[in-house]
């Protein structure tokens, strides 16, 4: 969006604190937890596409539960971690090109992806395998990531690949852009000014990520953990999102009422929880385009967060500006 761009309102407001939704919202590691999802799909030869699509802005301990036939109660907490590294070990995986192999393979009738993904050739695991348990347990993650790396190439826009290639200061061939995956953890436009506007007291984190995740993306983006953070595997957590729970522990914490906080969201789960939350709440399109956040309830839609500015007034009031 150009910083030029005339926006049609502008509405000004006041707040006592502000609730973020992480992934989608402050970060974008989308690419990595698709990975992280097919792989869980085909492990329970479910369909990814369907899987990816069901457990967007839900807690994965949620997700789990209704995926993995049996999984008991007592076993979901480790689970959750699990998955969760994997999440991480994809998002730290170096960009690969995969000109040689995907390009060869490429078919107008290839519709079906699981054939796809079998008729390209494994990346090569970065680290060499020894046979420590911690290393036994790296080369298993990296075997995954290299097998599931292929499968979600046609994921990343080209904007991402581009960005990629900018950053190698290599020149970008539109042709060869498919083959390049990137998965790293990336924050988002205008979080960092957003963020560094805000007092520390006046907001928090409110996240449908465990805490192994939700500390592992803030930390790869440079973002401070703030120090209200609550994860989705806090125990005082009965129930995730589209439930409002997380924003009114999340606004408890921070000693502030519920309506008289911001949500920023982007997925519907998260939209549905902080509209039920009695939030004002500032939808991005971050992750899902326009019409299918706009009817769900969220007080303004903003492509991005540079489109909100806030000030923190004497009064100890944040007063936000939203052009839409």
């Amino acid at each position: 969006m150009s910083s030029e761009t005339q926006y049609t309102n502008v509405s000004v407001f006041t707040a006592d604190g502000v609730l973020f939704d992480m992934d989608g919202t402050l970060t974008d590691s989308i690419a990595a937890v698709e990975a992280a999802w097919t792989a869980k799909a085909e492990e329970l030869s479910l369909e990814p596409e369907e899987v990816i699509r069901a457990t967007h802005g839900r807690r994965a301990s949620d997700n789990l539960m209704e995926l993995v036939p049996g999984l008991r109660k007592e076993h979901v907490e480790k689970e959750v971690e699990k998955f969760e590294k994997t999440i991480l070990a994809f998002a730290d995986t170096p960009p690969h090109s995969r000109k040689s192999s995907f390009a060869s393979n490429r078919s107008p009738s290839m519709t079906n992806l699981s054939t796809r993904r079998s008729s390209l050739a494994p990346l090569t695991p970065a680290t060499p395998a020894s046979n420590t348990p911690d290393a036994l347990r790296r080369t298993s993650i990296q075997s995954n990531i290299a097998e599931t790396l292929n499968f979600t190439s046609y994921k990343l826009s080209k904007t991402t690949i581009s960005e990629v290639a900018v950053e190698d200061e290599s020149p970008f061939d539109e042709e060869e852009a498919e083959d390049i995956i990137d998965m790293s953890v990336r924050i988002l436009p205008g979080v960092r000014k957003m963020i560094n506007s805000l007092p520390e007291h006046k907001y928090a984190v409110a996240t449908s990520g465990a805490k192994t995740y939700c500390h592992g993306c803030l930390n790869r983006t440079g973002i401070t953990i703030p120090k209200v953070c609550v994860t989705a595997d806090d125990s005082r957590l009965l129930r995730g999102k589209p439930f409002p729970d997380p924003f009114l522990l999340a606004a408890s914490d921070l000693g502030i009422a519920p309506t008289r906080a911001v949500v920023f969201e982007d997925s519907p789960s998260g939209i549905k929880a902080g509209v039920a939350s009695g939030a004002t709440v500032i939808a991005v399109c971050t992750s899902h385009t326009r019409d299918k956040i706009e009817n769900i309830g969220a007080h303004f839609i903003v492509d991005t967060m540079d489109q909100v500015k806030v000030e923190h007034l004497e009064d100890g009031q944040l007063r936000f500006t939203v052009s839409h």
